[in-house]
């Protein structure tokens, strides 16, 4: 468990360092630090139970978007502001580098079905992580600041 909450603090580092380049206020900053390590946790934790990285991403970009949300209201800030920082390190880099470099082998080898085949896995993989961190993202503050009833 204390491996686990090291390397949440170490997952803090590159969402601070976003934020920073996004020239987000200092006062803010500890926050999106705070969002990025609970969002690592949290995606670490469900890989941990066995989920697929999709939904473990997916999980965890709501919890980045539910703290992002709690704090846009308490601060009056935007709640991007909080959440593009956090998530920006769970960006699926290792996936959609291999798709590139299996796109880049079709086109010196030739396509085949060995070269298609991790191009297409990969690529997936890549989108629905994606799609994962932004509809978790997104998901809180559609679900509290809705303008009509659900049913």
């Amino acid at each position: 468990m204390m491996l686990m909450l090291f390397k949440g603090v170490i997952a803090a580092i590159p969402a601070i360092g976003f934020a920073m380049v996004f020239n987000i206020p200092g006062r803010f900053l500890w926050r999106c630090g705070l969002a990025g390590a609970c969002g690592y946790i949290c995606r670490a934790l469900c890989l941990k139970m066995g989920l697929p990285i999709e939904w473990a991403t997916f999980a965890a970009a709501v919890l980045v978007g539910s703290l992002s949300t709690y704090w846009a209201r308490r601060s009056l800030a935007p709640m991007l502001l909080f959440g593009v920082a956090a998530i920006i390190p769970m960006i699926p880099g290792t996936f959609a580098f291999n798709t590139v470099i299996g796109l880049v082998e079709m086109s010196v080898v030739g396509v085949t079905f060995e070269t298609l085949q991790p191009v297409i896995y990969n690529g997936l993989k890549t989108i629905f992580i994606l799609g994962a961190l932004s509809v978790g993202l997104a998901m809180p503050s559609l679900l509290l600041f809705r303008t009509r009833s659900v049913i």
